[in-house]
């Protein structure tokens, strides 16, 4: 084939339109390869949503486990036994002691 009759081939003239390679070669460089491109930013929001649908989750049985708690307080007898065990409370002419193990102690030679 020679360079008149591939000249006049209509897709050997859409091919070498240069307006066209270069629109080409600036979108495959946007869509792949630029900083903020399509696939580098999909892939980080797609890591971003998994990660905060995990906390999510989590924050749902942390708020399911303060709502028993909070329901468990509104009982007097609960509430009392968690003011004594939290913040020590006691009665009138009632001792408490408080009893450590060692392994709960800082029992460093050096502080």
């Amino acid at each position: 084939m020679n360079w008149k009759a591939l000249n006049n081939n209509k897709w050997f003239r859409i091919g070498s339109n240069i307006y066209l390679l270069v629109s080409v070669v600036f979108i495959v460089w946007m869509l792949f390869f630029d900083t903020n491109s399509w696939w580098f930013t999909h892939r980080e929001l797609n890591g971003e949503i998994e990660k905060l649908e995990l906390q999510k989750e989590h924050l749902e049985k942390e708020i399911a486990r303060d709502k028993r708690s909070l329901n468990a307080l509104k009982d007097p007898k609960e509430l009392e036994k968690y003011a004594r065990e939290a913040y020590y409370y006691k009665k009138e002419n009632e001792e408490i002691f408080i009893i450590e193990y060692e392994d709960s102690l800082n029992t460093n030679q050096n502080d």
